[in-house]
């Protein structure tokens, strides 16, 4: 069996050296040979896995490494590669790529659409196998059952254009970026602009085929409640292999009505914006209003930066039941017929993504995103934040590094409130009025600007704390964040260690993961620098 496997490039062997310091070089090089030498006789693997794998020095192993790397922060020349890069094609490569790398003391990384902010599912601090699911992404619609079984590898964008492919009128309660990978998207919660009348995507899973340390393939009746419970929001990647979900698919009417409307600073925005936290959490959950913060250049004589509100929709309805709704609601934002657009549920999805409506569907099959530099945090708001809090924040958007910052408020309520916390690893429910996404990019890939730009990312989110979540400060674990903690060894995370990321991120939830973290993977071989930790420590 041959593999694409040469002697390691110069520039690889520096890397390992600068990167750790264990094993040694010569360890590495036994430790990828003994790997692929595993794979080709292992009992479960086809042969076929032999065109599937890519070493240092096969020519492709860039491009396939590259094609879903979305932050190239975390990624530069110094940063160590993978040994070895699997994308298999069935779930018995899979099996045969887990029991291998824990037999030859690899890590793996499990990467589905390669949107992970920190870079986790494609990069690591000691020697590791990237599981790349691009190839499993078959997804079966049911619209008899209102079902579907959707293969990790797959993207949203494919998911919604699956669905849209055999009804109008039954959805997905998912985000709203098409390249994002359901893998990582589901099993960290996933929420999009149904949320408040569905849930998260999350919620809606019904089942799951998943890969387990042992390399042992699971379903929901064999895996059990807790394990099964566990993947729906607390990181598929901290306890095995997700190859596949069963999800329940939601009704909507054949025609919603979706808008947008902006309105700067000298348009009252501080007074919308500060209206808008108390009515969107309240308005009928068929109504999702979020609203996006940006500075723009604004007609001021001076040629300053203003703040701009962009309130965007999606109506479950018409818009000659939109409007008297708006209008009771929230007149101040003085919405009218003009600015209305009736569609189909799948014609609002290119229209949340900013895609043109003239674009075909296939668009949304289109994998390809391009890699950009940016920094990401989250933040979840149980109390209005006060106009003079507003004032302050609009401070920071005049700041030289404000050109591309995004502050993303996304208003919560409607069934959100109805799920218990427990249900789900998820536990931002009842309490909160939205959640704040922010994220700055920037265009040069060299250290002082990302140092620059990640330093006025933090001084913002600490301008932020006192009118957030508290104890703890809670975040949401698909805006990973490193600043919040990180298990820098990749090897061993104490309890307290881990709390720092693990009670932000699940609060009360926290210990029944690690719970059942120590039953399913007791020797720690799912992890990586925010997985969830065993009970020992």
């Amino acid at each position: 069996m041959k593999f694409n496997n040469f002697p390691m490039p110069r520039l690889f062997l520096v890397s390992l050296l600068l990167s750790f310091s264990w094993p040694t070089l010569g360890d590495t090089h036994q430790q990828l040979d003994s790997f692929l030498q595993c794979l080709s006789r292992h009992p479960s693997n086809p042969n076929s896995i032999s065109t599937l794998v890519y070493t240092q020095n096969n020519s492709s192993f860039s491009s396939v490494f590259e094609f879903s790397l979305r932050n190239a922060r975390v990624s530069t020349p110094a940063t160590l590669r993978p040994l070895a890069i699997v994308t298999p094609s069935n779930v018995s490569h899979i099996q045969a790529t887990v029991n291998c790398s824990r037999s030859h003391g690899l890590q793996v990384r499990i990467r589905s659409g390669g949107h992970d902010y920190e870079g986790l599912s494609y990069v690591s601090r000691v020697p590791f196998v990237i599981i790349d699911l691009i190839n499993l992404r078959s997804i079966d619609v049911d619209t008899e059952n209102n079902t579907a079984w959707i293969q990790a590898g797959a993207t949203i964008g494919e998911v919604y254009y699956r669905i849209a492919e055999r009804t109008e009128t039954l959805a997905f309660p998912a985000g709203i970026c098409p390249t994002v990978g359901v893998g990582g998207h589901f099993s960290g919660g996933g929420y999009g602009m149904l949320m408040r009348k569905y849930g998260l995507a999350g919620d809606q899973i019904i089942d799951a085929e998943l890969v387990d340390v042992n390399g042992k393939v699971l379903d929901r009746n064999s895996m059990g409640e807790d394990f099964f419970w566990a993947i729906r929001g607390g990181g598929g990647a901290s306890f095995g292999v997700v190859v596949a979900w069963k999800v329940n698919l939601v009704p909507v009417p054949s025609t919603v009505t979706v808008f947008t409307v902006n309105r700067t600073l000298e348009e009252n925005g501080t007074m919308l914006v500060h209206k808008w936290q108390s009515i969107a959490p309240k308005i009928n959950e068929d109504l999702y209003i979020r609203l996006f913060l940006r500075a723009v250049n604004s007609s001021r004589q001076d040629g300053t930066r203003t703040i701009q509100a962009s309130f965007t929709s999606l109506y479950l309805g018409e818009t000659d039941d939109l409007l008297p709704l708006m209008q009771e609601s929230f007149p101040e934002l003085g919405i009218t017929r003009q600015d209305c657009i009736e569609m189909t549920w799948i014609q609002s999805i290119l229209y949340f993504a900013e895609i043109p409506q003239s674009e075909p569907l296939e668009i949304l099959l289109n994998r390809t995103a391009t890699a950009g530099i940016f920094k990401g945090k989250s933040d979840y708001i149980t109390e209005p934040i006060p106009e003079t809090g507003l004032e302050g924040l609009w401070q920071r958007f005049y700041e030289d590094e404000s050109e591309s910052l995004e502050l993303i408020f996304s208003p919560y309520g409607g069934n959100m409130d109805d799920i218990p916390e427990a249900e789900t690893p998820y536990p931002h429910r009842a309490g909160n009025l939205f959640n704040i996404h922010y994220v700055v990019a920037w265009g040069a890939e060299d250290a002082a600007s990302s140092r620059r730009y990640i330093n006025f990312m933090r001084r913002l989110h600490g301008y932020m704390k006192p009118f957030v979540s508290k104890s703890p400060r809670r975040a949401y674990m698909n805006y990973r964040d490193l600043d919040i903690g990180t298990n820098n060894d990749g090897v061993y995370t104490s309890y307290r260690q881990a709390s720092r990321w693990g009670l932000p991120y699940f609060n009360n939830n926290f210990n029944r993961l690690i719970h059942v973290k120590s039953l399913v993977d007791p020797g720690n071989f799912f992890r990586h620098e925010q997985s969830i930790p065993l009970l020992r420590g």
